[in-house]
Parts: structure tokens; sequence; C-alpha cells
């Protein structure tokens, strides 16, 4: 199988390549023409203009779509809010259109979506049939969903994968905290009760793979760990995990003052309590299904 993957050079889009090479996929790059990578056979796009040449997509029978701007590492200026919300709605419907007018037309999209569409809802368990919350993200993942409606209405086999906190130290959430608790300056945030629900990356692209090769999968599938744990909870595992104490909280008004009010509410003194329902219906199975075993995998994992 042939398949285009945008996003490319990200946590999961690197790992995801690696993988589909592994497997023997033939793997075809959604690019910029000025982009590492860009070539003869690569899917050239502008998401910005909503440009993306369909002929390329004739030739895959697949597109894993994970292209978007960061959302947690500036402040949430209204500047800021635009690309993240742009990035993703505008990048999603050109290529579903792209997408529809290919002939023959690609079988399957996997679209990136996150959990984040739920909003903060408490201790409330969330599967895929929990409706959307409130807030600018959970806005930002309904507008991202719909986008892909012209790939649908073509008859494209579409899932949306709403993924939770990717655990790896080569990028993301964990990244960026684990020198902290290396110096024994990890600690909760704010109250410690936010539940924080998680997948390790071996899961993330192995979830991917799996719904690409699943012919009945279609719709929302939560990519997260079966056990979802509270921001204490992990605090304490990872702790443990490096056998550094985690005793020094970062208190609510702190982060509001360092990351600004709204990003902090929705993205780190907010929570989802999510399960992955759908995916484990689906027939999945989970490499690290407990936090400990993923965080373990995580920081010993290849630099």
């Amino acid at each position: 199988m042939r398949v285009a993957v945008s996003g490319s050079h990200g946590l999961v889009g690197s790992a995801l390549v690696a993988a589909l090479a592994r497997e023997g996929y033939d793997v075809v790059l959604v690019t910029r023409p000025e982009a590492a990578g860009a070539g003869p056979g690569s899917v050239i796009w502008d998401p910005e203009h909503g440009v993306v040449e369909a002929g390329p997509l004739s030739k895959v029978q697949a597109v894993v779509h994970l292209a978007g701007e960061p959302i947690g590492n500036r402040r949430w200026t209204e500047t800021v809010k635009a690309r993240i919300r742009d990035s993703r709605v505008r990048g999603t419907q050109a290529l579903s259109r792209a997408m529809a007018a290919a002939d023959p037309k690609p079988e399957v999209l996997v679209s990136a979506s996150a959990i984040g569409f739920y909003g903060d809802r408490g201790d409330e368990v969330l599967t895929e049939e929990s409706p959307s919350g409130e807030g600018f993200f959970a806005a930002v993942c309904r507008k991202w969903e719909t986008a892909t409606e012209p790939a649908e209405e073509a008859g494209i086999r579409t899932v949306h994968i709403r993924t939770g906190v990717v655990l790896s130290k080569r990028g993301g959430t964990l990244e960026r905290i684990l020198p902290l608790f290396t110096l024994c300056l990890g600690g909760r945030l704010g109250s410690g009760d936010q539940w924080f629900s998680w997948i390790s990356l071996d899961d993330e692209v192995a979830a991917i793979l799996h719904l690409l090769e699943t012919a009945g999968a279609s719709g929302a599938f939560n990519l997260t760990a079966p056990d979802p744990v509270t921001n204490r909870d992990f605090t304490k595992t990872l702790g443990r995990v490096l056998r550094r104490p985690a005793v020094l909280p970062v208190p609510r008004p702190v982060m509001r003052l360092a990351l600004g009010s709204e990003l902090a509410d929705e993205l780190v003194l907010g929570g989802q309590r999510v399960l992955p329902r759908r995916l484990e219906d689906s027939g999945f199975v989970f490499t690290h299904p407990d936090l400990e075993s993923a965080l373990l995998a995580a920081v010993n994992e290849d630099s």
C-alpha cells in the first residue's frame, strides 16, 4: 500500500513514517515545495492558501494527515489562535477536497484530532459517544473534524484520531518536563486533580497502523491508553520512574501568569478522563496499557 503522510517531521509523523517503512509500505510525503524531503512523487501543498496537488494523490491508497500548528508552545494571542485554527481547518479542507478530486481516489483518510474535543470535563468518563465541550480548542477540534467532509462525501473511509498526550522524551510534554524532574524540580500542576489522558508513542503509531488496516474502522477513535490518571498520580509515577522526588507544586496563579489564563486553563489546569472504547472494541491491544510501563519505555527510548 502507498501511504501519503502530512506532518512527517513532527513527533508522531516521524515515528509513523519509520514504522510504515519497516512494515513495507511505500511512503509519500505531503510537503511544501521548499521543504526537506520534497521530490518526485511527493504531494505538494500550500495549506495556508488551501492548495494541494490532486494528481499525486491518485497514486496513493491512503492518507494520514497529522499536520498542524503546535498548540502549547506560546501564549494564545489572537494571532496564535488563528494560526492554530487555520492550520488545521484550512489544511484539512484542502487535502480532503484534493482527495475527493483525485482519480482514482485514495481509499482511506486518517486525520488527526485531539481529546481537546471534549473540553474540561472534570471527573466525567468520556468515550467517543460523549459530546464536544466548551472552550477555544474544543471548537477548533469540531471544525477540524468537520473539515474532512469532502473526503467522506466522496466515499473515502475517514477516521478521526482524537489523540491524548503522547509520551516520548523526543518531543511534546514529556520532553519539556523531564529536565525539571531530573533536577528534582518537578511537581503537580495546580490542584493535581485534573485528569491526564495519555498514550505511549509506540501505541500511538501502532493504533494509526491498525486503523489504516481495519477496513470497517471509520469515525472518531480516542487514541489514549485505557488507564487515565490525575496530574498528581502522573507526577508521582514519573518521579518514581526517574527515582527523583516530585514535591514542588506549581500553583494555579503561577501557571496562568506564565502561560496566559486561556492556555493554562484549557491545556494544563483542565483535563479529560478519556477511554479508548472504540479502539479496544476494534481489536487493538496496547503494548503499554499502564502509565509506569509507558514512562519507562519513553525515558529509555533511543534519542
